[in-house]
């Protein structure tokens, strides 16, 4: 834009004074740096009036300015390339331009996440739109309750970055002890009625939107809003929350900890000597399980059909030969019958095992069960108690699943677990001593009812 030497806009309106002092202001400036006192000295200065007319032309013509700039970016806001080539132009600040989006930019985003989010499921066939998705929740979307630890192991468990039922479990238990410890009842409150509806809840739902809950954390959070309960109302406040503390403590000692050495220890007892193992994927009790026969002294081989989409018998594989097992590894589940036909124990574990004795474990787990028994192999499946589901059934992988949110696309879709019958399964070593840990499927609701009144044989 055309401007004068005094600044002013060519088409802006000026006295007359100030067109004829223009020669005179036009070498102040270049006089003012050299010495300062001279403009005082000289005799050519501007009057007050000039002065006066010269400041409200600049100011007339940084308006005009600003206005034109205004209008630019928000011309510029419906086509975002456009207005970043028309800002260049202009010279609007680097500053300003990189501001406006940011501030008119978070907003946005979430409705984008949104958006995206219903994209990503509107694939999905109507007959799999019950089944569930882990997502990233927002932080700022969370309950205002949520306690942070919570927080923390909602991200991860969205992430999948804590993936199996166990780590879950005991990553929950664990932020669940966090909450307690920092919990203060209010007043005219008592631990026993308050605690659970106002704190736990909420991070039980977030942990849910994060992620489905798995069947070992729903069975701990039951027995853990029993345990609450229980408590009378006059009890005093830090020896009920020390107790719960130990509660808590006591769930992951016995239930995780000790459960998996059992388990690995009595499923280690069942592996004969010189036998072929079979195995799919990585499973934490599967791995330690080998590991112990190897301790013990065993010599026997192990094929590992892996999962094509996780690769967690990779790191199995590597695992074992560290330990000297001999080792041969599939990378997915083609000419699964050629290798399952050479194996005489075929040792899976299991996510979840309904009341009817079905199996709830990582897709694929059910081909290779089907398979070993077919060719006449023992299947042993390891799980913990806690896994265990006393009030629900299952026939199939479309009712008690996950979907991947890592391959889902328009075109096809992965489901996380499949379901296994009874029948496919030769046994179920537990952390139960009697019988070697190994009990039929069926089995279960006896274990259950074992373990709460151990009188009971």
């Amino acid at each position: 834009m055309a401007t004068e030497s005094n600044g002013a806009p060519a088409g802006a309106p000026a006295p007359q004074e100030a067109k004829t002092a223009a020669p005179a202001s036009a070498k102040a400036p270049a006089a003012a740096p050299a010495a300062p006192g001279a403009a005082a000295a000289n005799p050519e200065k501007l009057t007050p009036a000039q002065l006066k007319a010269k400041a409200k032309a600049e100011k007339a013509a940084r308006r005009a300015k600003a206005i034109e700039n205004k209008a630019a970016v928000v011309a510029a806001t419906p086509a975002k390339e456009a207005g970043k080539g028309k800002g260049k132009q202009d010279g609007q600040p680097a500053q300003n331009k990189q501001h406006r989006p940011s501030m008119s930019g978070r907003r946005p985003s979430i409705g984008g996440i949104v958006e995206k989010e219903k994209d990503v499921r509107s694939g999905i066939p109507e007959c799999f739109s019950h089944v569930p998705m882990a997502k990233r929740v927002q932080l700022s979307q969370a309950h205002k309750d949520v306690d942070p630890a919570v927080l923390v192991v909602g991200q991860q468990m969205a992430a999948f970055a804590i993936k199996d039922s166990i780590s879950r479990l005991e990553a929950t238990l664990l932020a669940f002890k966090k909450v307690i410890e920092s919990y203060e009842t209010p007043k005219g409150n008592s631990l026993s009625r308050h605690l659970v509806p106002h704190v736990l809840n909420p991070q039980i739902e977030y942990l849910t939107e994060c992620r489905p809950m798995c069947f070992a954390m729903g069975n701990a959070i039951r027995l853990l809003k029993t345990k609450i309960n229980s408590f009378d109302i006059n009890d005093p406040e830090d020896e009920t929350k020390e107790e719960l503390l130990e509660w808590i403590d006591g769930m992951i000692n016995e239930r995780i900890k000790l459960a998996e050495y059992l388990i690995a220890r009595n499923a280690a007892g069942l592996i004969e000597e010189g036998e072929k193992v079979l195995t799919y994927g990585r499973h934490r009790l599967v791995e330690k399980t080998l590991l112990k026969a190897k301790e013990i002294g065993k010599t026997f081989d192990v094929t590992i059909i892996d999962d094509p989409y996780e690769r967690g018998g990779q790191t199995l594989a590597k695992t074992l030969r560290q330990a000297g097992i001999n080792v041969l590894y599939s990378p997915n589940l083609g000419g699964l019958r050629p290798k399952v036909a050479g194996a005489t124990n075929v040792i899976l574990g299991g996510e979840a095992i309904f009341a009817n004795g079905s199996l709830n474990a990582a897709s694929g787990t059910a081909d290779v069960a089907m398979a070993g028994q077919n060719a006449g192999a023992k299947v042993t499946v390891l799980c913990e108690t806690i896994n265990f589901d006393r009030e629900r059934v299952s026939v199939d992988a479309l009712t008690y699943n996950e979907i991947d949110p890592e391959r889902n696309t328009a075109d096809c879709f992965r489901l996380l677990f499949d379901n296994t019958q009874d029948k496919y399964i030769s046994g179920v070593v537990t952390e139960f001593e009697s019988g070697g840990g190994n009990s039929p499927a069926q089995a279960i609701l006896a274990l259950l009812r074992m373990r709460e009144d151990p009188q009971i044989a």
